[in-house]
């Protein structure tokens, strides 16, 4: 490439342009993209006066901000609506399909842009989640200089995904899932608009609202099963006009698709639910929730270590079986695998929900381990200390003990902890938690 007069690489033709709209053959939800805010299903919280994007698509403040959300929420289609109205150059890149090359010649255009018509670029990056730190950090100098306006796009949570430095210079804005009622407004558009299906396909309200819940609050997924469903209806020669059915939606519904992400928030989150539920003794949400990390995908041996380590945390010695019923779960998982020993993993579900609660040994062992971070190596009382030598024995080694079998309660009573912490407790003495 080579450079003007003033030593800049010069513009490639068509730089910063915003992508043409989706053609005839493009899938329907590119068809279907909003052209304008008034179109856009949801994230009205996003638009009240005085808001960053507010601001934006009044044309009034250009300020850099991070969208996170679920899929099919809109968060390239705000990105495109944002350059649409600042009439500002526009790039979108992808975190997966780029690398650093294609990111330092963005950032050399886009400072070029700048500085010969003073405008910044706006710069949306699609699953920014996928730039380790030190790719992230590309943008920052850019940033700060005014070359671009950054806008970057995210299904997980820019607090442990993104750079904590670009985040102090970004705006996180959160997208909500489409409600029913978005999303089936969203289908019943596409089909009348005449960049959707308009004069090809009608259809039922009962396969509208199935398509509606089967999405997810998902924008995309609800319009690409909508595309299926109507290539279903058409193909049986229902008329000039097809009529799409309830079940022509269900076939086009392999399985209803849940939002899960086996390393990222929604796993922590639904692993949370599962726990807590488990620890109020809500034997019903209990199985709600693991059957949700089941039916989506998560590993079920990580789902039974938990419960294991639940059987202990939670539960200890105020019901000591469910630490042996949680680890034959986990056995009997181990050996029958899915589906049939998913099942066993429920059952102790079941028996975790209902059984006693006490953390008392969770309680001790925390407490017990920050004392020996605190106070070292402490040397155990010589009461307690074996003497297999005359030596030993002469400097007191096991002097005094009393064998607690001797003992009328078999509980001898003498000082074992180091003479530092002599007569610390670390075990609560109170009565366990009823279910």
């Amino acid at each position: 490439m080579s450079n003007d007069l003033f030593g800049e690489p010069p513009l490639p033709a068509g730089y910063g342009a915003l992508p043409e709209e989706a053609g005839p053959t493009a899938p329907l939800a590119d068809r279907m993209r909003p052209r304008t805010f008034e179109e856009l299903a949801g994230q009205q919280h996003l638009l009240h006066a005085g808001s960053p994007v507010a601001l934006m698509r009044d044309g009034r403040h250009l300020s850099s901000i991070v969208l996170w959300g679920p899929p099919g929420t809109g968060k390239t289609t705000i990105a495109r609506l944002i350059a649409r109205t600042a009439g500002a150059p526009f790039v979108q890149i992808s975190a997966v399909l780029s690398g650093v090359k294609e990111v330092k010649e963005v950032m050399t255009l886009a400072a070029a842009t700048r500085k010969r018509t003073g405008k910044p670029t706006i710069l949306f990056v699609d699953e920014i989640h996928r730039f380790n730190k030190a790719q992230q950090d590309a943008f920052l100098a850019h940033v700060e200089r005014g070359d671009i306006v950054f806008i970057g796009a995210t299904t997980e949570n820019p607090s442990f995904e993104v750079n904590s430095a670009l985040l102090s210079r970004a705006r996180v804005l959160v997208l909500k899932e489409l409600v029913h009622a978005d999303v089936r407004a969203l289908l019943a558009r596409a089909i009348t608009d005449e960049r959707g299906l308009a004069g090809r396909v009608a259809a039922e309200d009962e396969a509208l609202d199935l398509l509606a819940a089967a999405a997810d609050g998902d924008a995309r997924r609800a319009l690409t099963t909508l595309e299926i469903a109507a290539a279903s209806a058409e193909a049986q020669g229902r008329g000039a006009v097809a009529n799409i059915v309830a079940n022509d939606v269900r076939e086009a519904l392999s399985r209803k698709h849940l939002r899960y992400d086996k390393a990222g928030e929604e796993h922590f989150n639904l692993i949370s639910a599962l726990h807590k539920c488990l620890r109020d003794s809500d034997v019903d949400a209990s199985l709600y929730w693991f059957g949700r990390m089941v039916a989506s995908g998560e590993d079920r041996l990580y789902i039974a270590r938990r419960l294991v380590r639940f059987a202990s945390e939670d539960i200890g010695e105020a019901d000591p079986q469910s630490l042996l019923i949680t680890t034959a779960a986990f056995q009997a998982y181990h050996q029958l695998g899915s589906p049939e020993g998913e099942l066993a993993l429920a059952q102790a579900v079941v028996h975790l929900a209902l059984a006693p609660k006490s953390n008392a040994t969770y309680v001790a062992y925390k407490a017990v381990m920050a004392e020996i971070e605190e106070s070292g190596s402490l040397a155990p009382p010589l009461v307690i200390r074996n003497a297999p030598t005359g030596l030993m024995k002469e400097l007191g080694y096991g002097k005094g003990y009393a064998y607690a079998h001797d003992d009328p309660e078999a509980a001898a009573k003498q000082e074992h902890l180091p003479d530092e912490i002599a007569g610390r407790k670390f075990y609560p003495r109170r009565p366990p938690a009823k279910s």
